[in-house]
């Protein structure tokens, strides 16, 4: 490492060049990279949902109504007028009303009640809409907005992914306004120069560009990874610049010149830094093991990002150090962060009640972290009153009632069993209406007799379609049950040849898929984690006991959901479950690393303290940084799925150092004869006993 380092800093400007060239690309190449926004579409190929849209969209021009948009305290004939103006707004394909199926001329109570009951009740019209979702469904759902004004309110799947699209790019804006003052204030605290957080946010910076430029290559990002992944890669390799700089302040500090202290701070400072990188780009490729592909799509773009940070920390901040380190010089500060002497005192006097709780509470946080109440699918990024959308979803439910709209497909030619079949499924306790050719048209009329367009919405070439709808949200027990109802009948009258599509089937499929999904991730994270720390420290108990205080932090942080009685969208438990253990465990690293150093010189009480000592100051820096972070997230987005990633993340971020700095050190102490037995050349002190701290050296 040392030949490269002289390297680097003989052929500085070729660097800065470099860097600058990347960063120049990346600013052009990010603006290229689309975001997808539809959670059905990273379903793998084979799922049962997946196939089924491939095949509805083969087959029938037509799609479901994917708008719901309710008009109040209108007469019928103002609705047929607003039903008009609304066919008229680009991108809207399809408007449909009561007047498709009576003659709305006729007194209302001589209209079929049920008729009534779904479109016009107490001078409320719900009209539905097929509109396209493609790059241009924000400007379609504005105009239709602000079409209705104050008289309706617009909701469905369309509309809530016009909210994700709209909401996510001006939400991570705010939360980066917000963030880089607050990391800046955190990093004078902690560093002796008020130039420094700015020259590490600008290193970091430039990694975070290039990162998303270079997603230029992969096409396409999903909205998950394109709202978090600067943050989270902000907050997890900050540390990488702080400890590079550090270690050169400590070299000149014993009187080496500027360019001998880098040199030795590049070398020194190489192995640890990437060691903790290796962890969390590990942490976050096993995201890649998912079957769901959102978890590919994060942690690919995860993973890159801390590679182009190190790369960026180890190439470029050392150059611009040598270039800036009068201004370092000139802008020097004393130390604000306390000697927490005093916390090693506190700790090693609770760590045992600390101990005795986590034994107590791991187990049965770990049964409940699995049994929180999971929603999988698009409809969980706008739910609840937070959201515009939301309260509209909300107040449309309790006029007309919920609407879910699933797509069977049966063979063409299987016309008497498709009557019987669909009588079947209108017992289903949570199915309230059902449109196909058998049962709303009627297999008495010839298809010759149906004019065409009518006609295409139902059947197609090879297939008959039947829309099916459900009186119960997306994302509920009495939806999957249907979906299971729905798709065993369908199996029992037209055997494989049948498909199920919509929300809910989506939905049900993403919950197989992702609940198979995490016990894989889980365990390459953890095996993979273990083996690079038990390849760093020569030790087989340390990677053990180090993850044994990570783990547990996250069942502890995860069970808070179930105890709370509160929703969390799955994706977001599986993705924190590798995010918090990819990038907390670098906490544990650093502790056991400055205490296995100290127990060479000291026993372990002694070392103990020395530890929390030295290295409280840098897991409180990373950890405040990364947990405000997360509640920034939790707190300013408005997507859903997004707030309770930021939440989990915040929380578990505290939640791990806690861990690291009370649960961590009396482990440690339990098992020290343990991992000095277990560590290759452990060479611990046998000296006399200390009861003191040590001289500070």
């Amino acid at each position: 490492m040392k030949k490269l380092s002289e390297q680097i800093l003989k052929h500085k400007f070729i660097v800065l060049i470099v860097f600058f060239l990347l960063t120049l690309f990346s600013i052009f190449a990010m603006q290229m990279v689309k975001v997808n926004f539809d959670m059905v579409e990273y379903l793998p190929e084979d799922s049962k949902s997946t196939i089924s849209l491939k095949i509805m969209e083969e087959q029938f021009d037509k799609s479901p109504p994917n708008l719901r948009i309710m008009l109040e305290d209108v007469s019928v004939a103002k609705a047929l007028e607003y039903k008009k103006l609304i066919s008229q707004v680009d991108g809207v394909e399809e408007v449909t009303w009561m007047d498709d199926y009576v003659n709305v001329e006729q007194p209302l109570d001589m209209i079929d009640k049920s008729i009534l009951e779904t479109s016009y009740k107490d001078r409320n019209a719900l009209i539905e809409v097929v509109v396209e979702d493609e790059e241009g469904l924000i400007a379609t759902i504005a105009q239709l907005k602000t079409l209705v004004g104050e008289d309706g309110v617009v909701s469905g799947d369309a509309a809530t992914l016009s909210f994700a699209q709209s909401s996510t790019n001006e939400e991570i804006s705010k939360i980066m306004a917000f963030l880089i003052p607050i990391i800046i204030f955190i990093l004078m605290i902690s560093t002796s120069s008020w130039f420094e957080p700015f020259l590490f946010l600008f290193t970091v910076g430039i990694s975070i560009l290039i990162n998303r430029g270079t997603n230029v290559f992969l096409g396409e990002v999903s909205f998950i990874t394109e709202a978090t992944a600067s943050i989270l890669q902000l907050a997890v390799s900050i540390d990488y610049a702080v400890f590079l700089l550090h270690r050169f302040a400590d070299f000149r500090n014993e009187g080496m010149n500027v360019k001998e202290a880098m040199l030795n701070a590049m070398t020194r400072s190489f192995s640890s830094i990437l060691a903790s990188g290796a962890t969390t780009v590990l942490g976050f490729l096993a995201l890649t093991l998912m079957r769901f592909k959102i978890g590919p799509d994060l942690g690919i773009v995860l993973a890159k990002g801390i590679v182009f940070s190190l790369l960026s920390v180890l190439l470029l901040l050392p150059v611009l150090t040598i270039y800036t380190y009068k201004i370092i010089d000139k802008t020097q500060h004393r130390s604000f962060m306390p000697s927490f002497k005093n916390l090693g005192n506190l700790s090693m006097k609770i760590g045992p009640i600390v101990v005795a709780l986590i034994i107590l509470i791991v187990a049965p946080c770990y049964i409940a972290q699995g049994k929180s109440n999971f929603t999988y699918g698009a409809s969980s990024m706008a739910s609840g009153e937070e959201t515009e959308i939301g309260r509209d979803t909300i107040k449309t439910n309790n006029i007309f009632g919920k609407s879910n709209s699933l797509v069977f497909l049966l063979p063409r030619d299987k016309t008497a069993l498709e009557k019987e079949f669909g009588e079947e499924v209108s017992n289903i306790d949570s199915v309230s209406n059902i449109m196909s050719y058998s049962m709303t048209v009627g297999n008495e009329i010839p298809k010759g007799f149906v004019p065409e367009d009518q006609l295409s919405a139902l059947v197609s070439e090879d297939y008959s379609r039947m829309i099916i709808t459900l009186n119960a949200e997306e994302e509920s027990k009495e939806a999957f049950k249907a979906v299971e109802d729905i798709r065993s009948l369908g199996e029992k009258y037209f055997g494989e040849d049948c498909y199920l599509a919509g929300g809910s089937a989506s939905a049900y499929d993403i919950k197989e898929t992702v609940t198979n999904d995490n016990k894989v991730t889980t365990i390459a994270a953890i095996i993979a984690i273990g083996i690079v720390i038990l390849i760093t420290y020569k030790s087989l108990s340390v990677p053990l006991l180090l993850l044994i205080a990570i783990e547990s932090a996250i069942w502890i942080n995860l069970s808070v959901s179930y105890f709370s009685n509160s929703e969390i969208a799955y994706i977001g438990y599986m993705v924190i479950s590798a995010v918090q253990l990819g990038a907390t465990v670098d906490y544990a690293i650093l502790f056991a690393n400055e205490y296995l150093s100290n127990r060479k010189q000291y026993d372990k009480h002694i070392s103990i303290k020395n530890t929390i000592s030295h290295a409280t100051g840098s897991i409180l820096t990373s950890a405040s940084i990364l947990s405000i972070s997360g509640f920034a997230l939790g707190n300013i987005s408005t997507n859903t799925v997004i707030v309770q990633l930021g939440t989990l993340l915040g929380r578990g971020t505290v939640i791990s150092a806690i861990s690291v700095l009370f649960f961590l050190p009396t482990i440690l102490i339990m098992f020290d004869k343990v991992i000095e037995k277990t560590t290759y050349k452990s060479e611990f002190y046998k000296g006399e006993v200390h009861y003191e701290f040590a001289h500070e050296k």
